[in-house]
């Protein structure tokens, strides 16, 4: 049998496995990524939330998942039909396929490549065409205006993003995940981690994010205040899902991103303690309820607001901290906090 495991046949087998368990991490995350969403909204509005089907309303995303499915597939008249159903297949497909560089503990990663970050980074921009083409394929002018919309909004907020993390890679001198973890590996725990040296950057991204995963106060693409509801307002049944399933991936994304940049992975936050995916788990949660919160509890942003702070501020600012970064490392300052090539390169 191990032998077997050494041939063409027998790797492919391996591949296969760890792809299908990446996707059941990331599929059963998003059925309790989407009930938490909406118990933290139902708790911050004082009412019950999802409680009947299954044990306090656990099933309740099963449920809504399966009602998508046996609905029928409606697709405009007028629609290009190929594009109208690789649209959202495109969302879908893009946001799982980041997951195969992102680590959950020390050697836990399907692909573990020395340019992770720019791999990600290039998914990510990826993204943005399932958007557009479910827009232009819908052959209605509101779904086109709200996908150009919401294309602008991604690449606006990608651009700070890419500065944002460029300033991490300085520091680390490395654009592979399990190296950026090592490098915030120091006998401080908790304040090792990039999250006290980036600390202006930790709340630039965190926003980003929320912009770039379209998600409140930012979720402009999707307005309920507005007469449609954007690019997907045509899909429903199973594109409709596929859109949102996407999306809510993306955001589970971008939670494992901050952990992995600034709050050191799968590593204890105290010393002594042991590291592991636990750990890893436990941050990418409590910045998924951060989302959740920030939806409950913030008013939307008007559309040219939020075009304004993505050039007037977050670009400037995002820019010069990769400049103070990159003196901080090469004269370095701060007791080295800002270089720590040594460890992590």
């Amino acid at each position: 049998m191990a032998e077997f495991f050494n041939t063409p046949g027998g790797i492919a087998l391996i591949v296969l496995a760890q792809v299908l368990a990446v996707v059941a991490f990331v599929m059963i995350s998003l059925l309790f990524l989407v009930y938490g969403d909406r118990k933290i909204w139902a708790a911050v509005q004082m009412r019950r939330g999802p409680n009947v089907v299954g044990a306090y309303g656990l099933l309740q995303t099963v449920a809504d998942a399966l009602k998508y499915v046996v609905k029928e597939v409606v697709i405009p008249a007028g629609a290009d039909r190929t594009v109208f159903i690789l649209a959202p297949l495109t969302s879908f497909v893009l946001a799982m396929v980041a997951w195969a560089v992102i680590p959950l503990n020390d050697g836990w990663v399907l692909s573990d490549i020395n340019v992770a970050i720019l791999y990600v980074f290039a998914i990510s921009s990826l993204e943005v065409y399932g958007v557009i083409m479910g827009g232009w394929a819908s052959n209605s002018k509101y779904p086109f205006l709200g996908s150009l919309r919401s294309a602008a909004q991604m690449i606006s907020y990608e651009v700070s993003i890419g500065l944002i993390i460029i300033g991490v890679i300085i520091s680390t001198g490395s654009m592979n995940f399990g190296a950026i973890v090592e490098a915030q590996d120091g006998r401080f725990g908790f304040f090792s981690w990039y999250w006290l040296p980036h600390f202006p950057m930790v709340f630039l991204f965190f926003i980003s994010a929320l912009a770039e995963t379209n998600r409140p106060p930012f979720d402009l693409p999707e307005a309920e205040s507005e007469l449609v509801a954007g690019y997907q307002v045509e899909y429903s049944a199973t594109p409709f899902l596929l859109f949102m399933a996407g999306e809510y991936i993306a955001i589970f994304l971008m939670c494992a991103l901050t952990t992995l940049l600034f709050f050191g992975g799968w590593l204890s936050p105290i010393p002594g303690l042991p590291d592991g995916v636990l750990w890893m788990v436990a941050k990418m949660a409590l910045f998924f309820f951060l989302f959740a919160m920030v939806k409950a509890i913030t008013p939307r942003y008007r559309y040219d607001q939020l075009m304004r702070l993505g050039w007037k501020v977050f670009l400037p600012f995002s820019l010069a901290w990769v400049v103070f970064v990159a003196f901080a490392a090469r004269f370095d300052w701060f007791w080295g906090s800002f270089a720590r090539w040594s460890v992590g390169g």
